[in-house]
Order: C-alpha cells, then structure tokens, then sequence
C-alpha cells in the first residue's frame, strides 16, 4: 500500500509536490520575503523598491485627495468603476494616511490575498479539466511565474483576475446565480469579467443566460445609478475615459504613430471631468467603430462554430473571448497578462502552452518597463533607436496573440470528449 513516505518517515517526492499547503505557504512566502528585501519607498519623490514601474504611486496620490475633503465619483472621476477606488480609499486609511511605504506594502499584501484565490482556482479549474495531477501542476507553475508575483505590486489586476476565474468555476459547476454575481463584481472592478456573457448565452440555455444576464447588468446599473444620483459628471469617466485615450502600445498606436503609453495626465486633473476627455495623441485612422465590428464579427463567427460545448470548450471560449477584447482595443497594458496567464494554463496544459506564457512575459516586459524606462529625456515618447525595437515587440507580441486565437478556435472545434476523459 503506498502511504506517501519513504522509508524514513519523510514525504516522498510525489506527495511532497502534491501537498497543497506546502504550495500556498511557499506561494505567500516568496512574495512576502521578496516585500521584505525590497520595501517600497518614496525618496525625494523618486520610488524605490517593488512598487516601480506600478501604480500604486498614482493610487495613492488620488487616496490622498480625500485629505481635502474630495472623494470618488464625487469630487474627482475615476478611469474604473468604483471597486478599485474605494478600496484604495480604505487601503489609505488603514495604512495611516500619507505613506506611500505602509500604501504601497498593505496594497500588496491584500492584492496577494486574491492571487491566492487565483492560485486555488486555478488548480481547481484545472482538476475538473485535466484531473487532479494537472490541475496542482498548474499550480506549482503558476507559483513559478514572474508576472503575477510582479503586478501584486503594481496594480490590482490580481483582484480582477480572481473575480473573473470564480465566476468561470462557479459557472463551470452549474452555480450559475453565484457565478453571476462574481461576474457583477467583477465587471464593478474593471469590464472585462462582464465578457463571461458571451459564453453563458452559447453554453447555457436562452432562459438561464437570461437571467444570468439580469443579475450582472441589474447589479452594475443599480451601484451606478447611486453614483450618478451623486454627481453625474464625476461618474461618467469611469465608463468613459478609458475609450477616450489615443492609442498606446499596440498596431493601432503604431498605425495612428502613437509611441507612449496609456496613463492619464496629473492627479490634480482628475478635479475637473471635462480632462477625462482630453487627449494628447494623434487621432485613430482606424475609427474605434470599425475595430469593434470587426472584432464582433469575429466574435460571432466562432460564437457559431464552437462545436466543443463542455467545460474545456467553456474555457477556451472565454479565453479566445478576452483575448479578441485586448486585440481590438486601442491599447495595450502589461497588467492584462494578470488575467491571460492562468487562462492560458487552463487551455494549454503543456510545455509549449508554458513556453508561450513565458514568451509572452519577456515581449511585455521588454516593451515595459525595459523599453519605456529609457524614454526619461523624451517625456517617455519612443522615439530615435529604441523606435524599431519598439515595433518589433509590439508586432510580436500582437502576432502570438493571434497565434493563440487560431489554436483556441481550433479547440472550439472539436468534438467534446467523453465525461470520463
């Protein structure tokens, strides 16, 4: 009989792996001993440690703001729905006010919280798929990545992230009204866990996908209508401002000639809404309307032909779902690898699907912050010799993307397995 021990009394090697405490505990401690070696500081209004090349700076001067007496959607707009923003405000307060140390580092450890929800899903997910081997392998590699131990410090993508895959699992399970309301919060956080509805309405029947949907788009409506009721002018940026930036980081910067990133202007700008609506770059020569229904189009075709409607097939949908998103749209963000990463583990549980991830990571972070770091004497506009490499990482990046659609189309396509496969 195998119990797991060697002769000694010790773990075996395959029980040792499979231990998921001992995977959690290394998990959290890695991050929290690298907080440790490199705490976050703000020295002469130059940022150190493992919040640079973030935005916590940038969080926690909009924080500060509520020291004169502004808040959110109140007094200053916000480029995301209120989630983020309140959390921030509570993360500020608890931190002690205006410390950008005690900010960045409580910041991190909440946004480390939800990466742990993402570490379970993402091996639970991957049991249900693949089985149970599968799904801790999932696990450990994740636990390896770089990235998501990177945006715990730079953003609150993990938070995003976590919303998105608990409704994919809840909804994977048949737990559709729970799977819905993570999607609502979700979609209250940022808008992207709001495209789980292109694959309830093709995976689910017309009466469940429409309650479904009720519950999502009733959720949002409801906590912004209290918003507008505030003050209309300081909301309506948080559904807006996002669409009104020039394009940044992707083909369509490169054809509109559009070398900078995405951020907005000064803290201070976010006192008066009408800057939400400003913009510094060229104009798109592709018009937004026509990527979108470019990209709906696409959508639709394989909305059709997805023939594979089991719990791989809902994956993959959802996943080839995102990723059309990130395509169409006129930017680019680093942070978005948050939500690819664990998707793509979930879809190509293999060496190659590891090695595209890990491709993947290189280009974004080459473009950013390797790229970009070096554009101080330039206003942070690429321009001069780092123009080709430029090119070069976005077109890369873009073509992988591309590539990864073409193979999740092509999951979609076949013919589901049998249940105990």
């Amino acid at each position: 009989m195998t119990t797991g021990r060697a002769a000694g009394g010790d773990l075996t090697p395959g029980a040792l792996l499979g231990d998921g405490r001992l995977l959690v505990i290394l998990f959290v401690a890695f991050r929290l001993i690298l907080l440790m070696i490199y705490q976050p500081l703000m020295v002469e209004g130059v940022e150190r440690g493992l919040g640079v090349g973030g935005d916590t700076a940038y969080y926690h001067a909009l924080a500060a703001l509520t020291d004169e007496g502004f808040f959110p959607y109140r007094d200053w707009w916000y480029e995301f729905p209120p989630v983020a923003a309140y959390l921030h405000l509570t993360i500020y307060a608890l931190a002690g006010g205006d410390d950008h140390t005690n900010f960045t580092t409580l910041f991190g450890i909440v946004m480390l919280l939800f990466d742990v929800g993402n570490l379970l899903l993402l091996r639970k997910l991957g049991a249900r798929l693949y089985g149970a081997n599968t799904g801790m392998a999932l696990a450990w590699i994740y636990t390896l990545l770089l990235a998501p131990a990177v945006f715990l410090w730079w953003n609150f993508e993990p938070m995003v992230a976590f919303w998105l895959l608990l409704a994919l699992w809840w909804l994977a399970r048949g737990r559709e009204t729970a799977s819905a309301l993570a999607a609502a919060v979700g979609t209250l956080t940022k808008f992207t866990p709001a495209l789980l509805l292109g694959a309830v309405w093709r995976f689910r029947p017309p009466r469940v996908a429409l309650r479904y949907t009720v519950l999502v788009v009733g959720s949002f409506l409801a906590v912004y209508v209290l918003l507008f009721a505030q003050n209309a002018a300081m909301t309506l940026p948080s559904l807006t401002a996002q669409f009104s930036k020039p394009s940044y980081q992707s083909v369509w910067a490169l054809i509109d000639g559009n070398y900078t990133t995405g951020n907005f202007g000064d803290v201070r700008s976010h006192l008066d809404p009408a800057q939400a609506a400003v913009t510094t770059g060229n104009p798109a020569v592709i018009p937004a309307i026509v990527r979108l229904v470019v990209a709906g189009g696409i959508g639709v075709f394989v909305f059709l032909r997805a023939r594979r409607l089991d719990d791989r097939g809902l994956v993959a949908f959802v996943t080839i779902t995102l990723l059309i998103f990130f395509l169409q749209a006129q930017g680019w963000s680093p942070q978005w690898l948050g939500q690819i990463i664990p998707l793509l583990l979930l879809c190509f549980p293999t060496r190659n699907g590891v090695l595209v991830i890990v491709l993947l990571s290189a280009l974004v972070f080459a473009e950013y912050p390797v790229l970009f770091m070096r554009t101080g004497d330039t206003g942070g506009v690429i321009s001069g010799s780092q123009v080709a490499p430029f090119v070069v990482l976005v077109l890369s990046r873009t073509a992988l993307l591309v590539g990864v659609c073409v193979a999740l189309y092509g999951k979609l396509r076949q013919e589901p397995l049998p249940r105990d496969a």
